[in-house]
């Protein structure tokens, strides 16, 4: 495999599963330092035993923005730079209004919107300044979205509302650090087999079970394969937006 990403830093927020993990190990094969950031400091230990001494453990709750601004600074006081940020980190808690909690809706906007500002607000300095400085003269920003920041549907009001925040800030961030050479990319998947939609309630488990019962889903490697193509991509060539969906989903 090419070690095009060698001598680069990356941080992958959300590593302790699913698509977090599959992208800091997929990011490491190419050359890439990873810091991995998450809450289960146990997950976290195995996948550093996996990838090997070129990775930073940071057990952390990113909702809290020093927390989250200590991530940052611990990665490049570590490495001594950063190339890439994956906001990963996600929690989908969907179902009827009428049924919601304050405290899942509070949760989700809490995680999926500001701890990725949180981390980004801290991350967008030492990116510029890797652009400018570092060997590819380019870096990256990757937030992970979803098809629910595109489409509104009825029960996930809360979760669209985040996802489309993170659409709409990704987009608006491309615009203000192109001219810096920092590529702002957002990724937009649809069913990929995670730990996602066990944090439903269990009616909600199973309205989506029956949903996707025909569709195959995508597997966290998959994502993390088309984020691999967005970070090693040639400098002149920024990735917007992916929305990537298994095949037979509707």
């Amino acid at each position: 495999m090419s070690r095009d990403l060698e001598g680069t830093v990356a941080l992958v927020t959300g590593a302790t599963s699913g698509i977090g993990r599959a992208v800091a190990v997929t990011l490491a094969s190419y050359g890439a330092a990873v810091a991995v950031v998450g809450r289960r400091s146990d997950r976290l230990d195995e996948l550093a035993a996996e990838i090997g001494e070129r990775c930073l453990v940071l057990p952390a709750d990113l909702r809290d923005p020093v927390a989250a601004t200590g991530a940052v600074s611990a990665t490049v006081e570590r490495f001594g730079r950063l190339d890439t940020v994956v906001n990963n980190a996600g929690r989908m808690l969907n179902g009827p209004t009428l049924e919601a909690t304050l405290e899942e809706w509070e949760t989700m906007v809490d995680l999926n919107l500001k701890a990725l500002m949180y981390v980004t607000k801290a991350a967008l300095p030492h990116l510029v300044d890797a652009a400018a400085t570092g060997p590819r003269r380019v870096a990256d920003l990757v937030n992970i979205s979803s098809i629910a920041g595109r489409f509104a549907n009825r029960n996930v009001a809360i979760y669209n509302a985040t996802k489309f925040g993170v659409t709409a800030a990704s987009e608006s961030w491309r615009q203000e650090f192109a001219p810096h050479h920092v590529r702002v990319s957002v990724i937009e998947p649809g069913v990929v087999e995670t730990e996602l939609f066990g944090h439903q309630q269990q009616p909600v488990q199973e309205h989506y079970e029956r949903l996707f019962a025909d569709v195959e889903p995508l597997l966290p490697s998959d994502i993390a394969d088309v984020i691999a193509f967005v970070v090693r991509a040639p400098r002149r060539m920024g990735v917007a937006e992916v929305v990537v969906r298994p095949t037979t989903q509707a």
